[in-house]
């Protein structure tokens, strides 16, 4: 061990915080679940680490907003490090922060790093509900939150299409086709893939719903598992409403050596890579794959040796099935590979941003019981918009030092095609290009979203009405996918475009 670079970044404290209570007398506010995940990381490291912290990296926060995260934290902790930074949104930001914390210590910029981030909006809700006061540290209302109806066309947002649960399926229904799955074979992948991640969540401790589903139970759309939006029932859906925080403390190989730390606790970031789409989704040029998330798991395949196989542990980011789905076929992983040390956001929890530090702390606790082997973790933001993954390792990485540039973005953007213009008028046929159909509490349909595509090539949005019927039964039927079929294409009355099938 005494060869490895003293230079090399390694995490080496976990914690976190799952924090059940719903009541306002001792429901905890984020800021006190990080604080409580970092002491659980210092502990969990063997080493007084958070008195050396030099770098603070505070995941965005939503449930309970504060003026300034960083400094309230560094306050709590007894210890302001030098560098303090609130995160953008974004649940790949997590990875991001661990791969830039890494990349420092290599630089010698920092000696000691932490990223934390947590949320409590089970408690929030609830007060809410109940008309009670929180005695928390004041919130502020007036930080500016970033939304869908700040990200995406006005269209979109005018057809309730800017909301996580309206777009992904939009993804989802799209590769599908172009996999040549049927609507069924499609949910039946999806549901096989949920209840195994549920697996994982029922023997996670820090799980917020810990029990198994089937994959009947996972595609039932009756009583409370509802559909919310085509295809995906509730139990697809990742689940906000918990009271969670996490921590991942870091230091480099010499200064873990110093403090004492054992080097079986040890954890190596061996590289990674990221990459964008385009932040409005109407600017893509198709809805079957995501570029940027092909060149990031291409890239970080390539740095653990080319065969998946090398992953002992993976963790891909799961806010709804798609998103895996596409990730292992790139990756050329098996169907039934588990895919999840965590649980997935459905089952483990979803605390929004800070989903990814949980999955660091699970892949860590992975890779601490295997000698040798190498993980994967793979975080996503927006809408399939931003994506970053990092290599993991049990032991140092063949390559040497993680590089110091890790961005693909110039080789995703060069496998774009045109980007269809995007039309508000249009007058005759389109042809589908995806869709989705969004349903009430009842589990009524309310309306479907279609993406077409005009004759010319150019690219619209339309609602379909609630009482059209049949155009509704074309695009839920589960033994035929309505991509690629013709409709027809009118202004309606509030100048949104309608679309029936023909």
């Amino acid at each position: 061990m005494n060869t490895v670079d003293d230079r090399t970044p390694v995490i080496v404290g976990i914690g976190e915080i799952t924090h059940r209570s719903k009541a306002a007398e001792d429901g905890l506010e984020p800021i006190e679940l990080m604080a409580r995940a970092l002491r659980e990381a210092e502990r969990d490291s063997g080493a007084a680490l958070i008195a050396e912290l030099d770098s603070l990296d505070v995941v965005c926060e939503y449930s309970w907003p504060y003026t300034d995260a960083p400094t309230l934290l560094g306050e709590r902790l007894g210890h302001s490090p030098t560098r303090r930074v609130y995160g953008e949104t974004g649940g790949e930001s997590p990875v991001r922060f661990i791969h830039e914390a890494a990349l420092r210590i290599v630089r010698g910029e920092s000696r000691v790093a932490a990223i934390t981030g947590a949320e409590a909006q089970y408690t929030v809700q609830a007060a809410a509900r109940a008309g009670v006061a929180l005695p928390w540290t004041p919130r502020d209302d007036s930080v500016k939150l970033t939304r869908g109806t700040d990200l995406c066309h006005p269209v979109a947002v005018a057809l309730g299409a800017s909301m996580p649960i309206t777009i992904y399926p939009f993804y989802e229904n799209a590769t599908a086709a172009r996999w040549g799955q049927t609507p069924r074979e499609a949910q039946q992948e999806s549901a096989r893939l949920w209840a195994g991640y549920s697996e994982v969540a029922a023997a996670n401790p820090h799980a917020w719903r810990p029990r198994r589903f089937t994959p009947a139970e996972v595609l039932d759309a009756s009583g409370d598992n509802r559909l919310i939006a085509w295809p995906y029932t509730r139990a697809m859906v990742a689940n906000p409403l918990v009271n969670m925080g996490a921590a991942v403390l870091m230091t480099s190989a010499g200064h873990a050596r110093a403090l004492g730390i054992a080097p079986e606790r040890w954890v190596y970031v061996w590289d990674g890579a990221a990459a964008r789409e385009p932040r409005d989704y109407l600017q893509r040029d198709q809805y079957h794959r995501s570029h940027a998330q092909d060149l990031v798991m291409e890239t970080v395949l390539a740095q653990a040796g080319g065969d998946a196989a090398a992953f002992a542990q993976l963790e891909l980011y799961s806010c709804f099935p798609v998103v895996p789905k596409m990730a292992r076929r790139t990756l050329g992983l098996a169907a039934d590979a588990q895919m999840t040390s965590t649980g997935g956001l459905s089952f483990f929890g979803a605390p929004l941003n800070n989903y990814m530090t949980h999955a660091a702390c699970g892949l860590v606790r992975a890779l601490r019981g295997a000698p040798g082997k190498a993980a994967l973790l793979y975080g996503q933001g927006e809408y399939v918009t931003k994506h970053h993954a990092l290599v993991l390792g049990a032991g140092p990485s063949p390559q040497g030092l993680p590089r110091a540039g890790y961005s693909v973005q110039a080789a995703a953007d060069a496998r774009r095609g045109p980007v269809p213009a995007f039309v508000t008028e249009h007058a005759g046929p389109a042809t589908l290009e995806t869709f989705t159909i969004v349903y009430d509490r009842d589990g009524q349909p309310t309306h479907g979203i279609v993406i077409g595509l005009t004759p010319a090539g150019a690219r619209l949005m339309a609602r379909v009405q609630a009482q059209d019927t049949v155009t509704l039964r074309v695009l839920a039927d589960l033994d035929r996918s309505p991509i690629g079929s013709r409709g027809m294409v009118g202004a309606g009355d509030d100048g949104l475009l309608r679309w029936t099938a023909c």
